[in-house]
């Protein structure tokens, strides 16, 4: 390292705080996840689900677009 050089931290920081939070949410939505099962959510109308022997493939569609419409919703009333 040269002397007197100094590494800009805010770069840094962001990226600690967006680590930070993305294992807060995913903690959250895993502690949630029984909860939204007994919703129905992730084996709505629409959501492809594919098992052929033993191979199977499973895309929640129409779930992600629900919970993708719920958080936009969510946040566009926060930064009100």
């Amino acid at each position: 390292m040269i002397a007197g050089s100094k590494l800009p931290t805010s770069g840094v920081m962001d990226i600690q705080r967006f680590l930070i939070g993305l294992g807060l949410i995913i903690l959250i939505v895993g502690i949630a996840w029984p909860l939204l099962s007994r919703l129905g959510l992730g084996r709505l109308p629409g959501d492809i689900f594919i098992d052929r022997g033993n191979v199977t493939f499973y895309f929640p569609l129409v779930t992600g677009i629900i919970i993708s419409i719920v958080l936009s919703a969510l946040f566009w009333l926060i930064s009100r």
